[in-house]
């Protein structure tokens, strides 16, 4: 039974993907929920698996070709019977360079793999069904030192060099003569927030309000009940985000300018807090969305968080997960970011800055004491939000973190 091989069915929200990767060649024998080819979209990589056991016939759309939502990019055979993979773990010593494509690989892991041209056959893989994740190719080289296996460039003095875990960015290592260079396609992840980030700049009046927030209290209760809380809540941690996520709410509801949306000439306000937060993942930057964050409690607001860093870092994010969003909180603290302008992120019109908690010398009732302090910046559309509302909507988080009781009182 022949079986059309089809790209999935993309939301509105995306108008195509590019064929990444196919896992699997023509012939190749293919089992039912297998991997076999991935597509990526401006937000996610899709994977797509065997519909049953049996065989790829025809490959329509190549690696790196535009593919529409459903369309058809490959014929697949039902119940055939194909050239069986080489099996990794039968000649580990002698296996060649296509026997990686038999391993199963996450998204993440293996664009890790293929920058850092390590043998993904000395990778021990501790994931679901023997699945190679981004954490064991980071444990391997991370154990491996500096000897990575690196894939040979003949007739040219450009070396493919192993990945920063920290930068996540190329790191060139200069040997023998010459000046090495990497030049390395952008995502379609990348090239994405390119567009709507210089997008932002070029259509939206951005400005940006700055205060500071005393975040000694906010701290001393996270250390009064950070025990008993991760204890009650079954290991999910107290963190800082849930405080600001609560405040960030709680105000937009106040101000609900700073909760709209410009749609061409119309101001769009959204009666619900639908909050995004920016996370760092090995694709780009990601915004994954806290649906209705008002009614959420500070630990579910902590596991959402949780679960969607752990997605990111698999390259396991939905678009659903990253649809909509009526604000965004953007945490460049955790880098040791001391102050930065926030880019809005369209059709938002604000974004919240957190940064980083620096103990400084503050005068308090005439007394110079020494507090933790961390800047707070508000980017902001003037053509939607006057100053006085973003500075007024600034100084409310402010308040509700200086006094955290508020947020729980609700006043």
């Amino acid at each position: 039974m022949t079986i059309d091989i089809k790209a999935p069915t993309f939301p509105e929200s995306v108008a195509d993907g590019t064929i990444a990767t196919w896992h699997k060649k023509p012939g190749e024998a293919v089992a039912r929920d297998e991997l076999i080819v991935d597509i990526e979209t401006d937000k996610v990589v899709l994977e797509v698996v065997a519909p049953n056991d049996g065989v790829i016939e025809k490959i329509i759309k190549g690696e790196g070709e535009i593919v529409l939502s459903g369309e058809v990019i490959g014929i697949f055979v039902e119940g055939a019977k194909g050239s069986e993979p080489v099996a990794v773990a039968a000649a580990p010593a002698a296996a060649p360079a296509e026997s990686s494509r038999e391993v199963h690989v996450s998204p993440a892991a293996r664009k890790l793999i293929e920058e850092s041209g390590v043998d993904v056959n000395a990778i021990a893989s501790t994931g679901k069904g023997g699945r190679v994740t981004k954490e064991d190719v980071v444990n391997h080289l991370g154990g491996s030192g500096t000897a990575v296996a690196v894939k040979p460039q003949p007739k040219s003095t450009q070396e493919t060099a192993p990945v920063s875990s920290v930068a996540n960015m190329p790191k060139i290592e200069l040997s023998g003569q010459g000046r090495p260079e990497k030049r390395v396609p952008m995502t379609r992840l990348r090239a994405s927030i390119a567009r709507r980030l210089v997008e932002a700049q070029q259509t939206a009046a951005m400005l940006t309000t700055f205060n500071e927030v005393n975040m000694k209290p906010v701290m001393d209760l996270r250390s009064q009940y950070k025990d008993m809380f991760e204890k009650k809540h079954n290991g999910v941690r107290l963190g800082f985000m849930s405080f600001f996520v609560k405040a960030a709410a709680e105000a937009l509801k106040r101000f609900p300018a700073v909760n709209a949306s410009i749609d061409g000439n119309d101001m769009v306000y959204h009666g619900y807090q639908d909050i995004g937060v920016a996370v760092s993942s090995d694709r780009g930057l990601v915004v994954p969305i806290l649906r209705d964050a008002d009614e959420m409690s500070l630990a579910e607001i902590e596991g959402g968080i949780r679960d969607y860093g752990n997605k990111a870092k698999d390259g396991k994010l939905s678009i659903e997960d990253m649809t909509g969003g009526t604000f965004t909180i953007s945490n460049g603290g955790v880098f040791g970011s001391l102050m930065s302008t926030p880019i809005l992120n369209p059709p938002q019109t604000a974004i919240l800055g957190m940064h980083k908690i620096q103990d400084r010398p503050m005068a308090v009732n005439g007394q110079v004491v020494i507090l933790p302090m961390m800047y707070l910046a508000l980017s902001y559309d003037h053509r939607m939000i006057d100053g006085k509302e973003a500075v007024q909507f600034l100084v409310t988080i402010k308040d509700l973190l200086e006094d955290p009781a508020r947020i729980l009182l609700d006043i």
